[in-house]
């Protein structure tokens, strides 16, 4: 199975997680990389990845920045390491020598340009700190009380009927819920 994965990676252009690990990447446990998510694999060996990170589908990482070869006649490279405890949002870009503290929030879309502190939410292009941690933490607990919560028969993973999806399009009509 991991052979027809790794065809069906390379056909694409990429590179399983497995692969760069062969390569030198350092991983940790329950590492979940959506799909799409590039991990530099000319540079692997310089990205270090902690316990229970999460990468949302079309996540770079790089760890070289060829801006400067034409001109300078030489790549920029870094490493790129991120700490424990990380979820980085859809379309982010990482770019070369970043460390990425422990317990923090990417939002989609942002460009990571430089280190990201332990227990911070950012977003943006470039990344700026937009709460702290606890801070968000206790604002979303909070929106949760007043919101609708969806069980896991409302996920894909169990098999959500047409009834619960069409029940829970309604619900969030102009609003926000939560789901397990």
């Amino acid at each position: 199975m991991n052979f027809i994965k790794e065809i069906i990676y390379r056909l694409r252009g990429e590179f399983t997680t497995e692969k760069l690990i062969k390569m030198g990447m350092t991983v940790g446990k329950n590492f979940a990389r959506l799909n799409g998510v590039i991990l530099d694999p000319s540079h692997c060996w310089l990205i270090q990845i902690g316990d229970n990170v999460t990468m949302a589908p079309r996540v770079h990482i790089l760890c070289h920045d060829a801006s400067t070869k034409q001109f300078l006649g030489y790549t920029k490279i870094g490493r790129v390491n991120i700490g424990n405890n990380v979820f980085i949002g859809a379309e982010t870009v990482v770019l070369p020598g970043v460390n990425i503290g422990n317990n923090v929030i990417i939002g989609a879309n942002s460009t990571v340009t430089h280190d990201i502190p332990d227990n911070t939410v950012v977003a943006g292009s470039p990344t700026k700190v937009i709460s702290s941690m606890d801070d968000y933490l206790t604002k979303e607990k909070e929106n949760m009380c007043n919101s609708v919560c969806y069980g896991a028969e409302y996920t894909l993973r169990e098999k959500v009927s047409i009834e619960n999806r069409l029940k829970q399009k309604d619900e969030l009509n102009g609003k926000i819920g939560y789901i397990v």
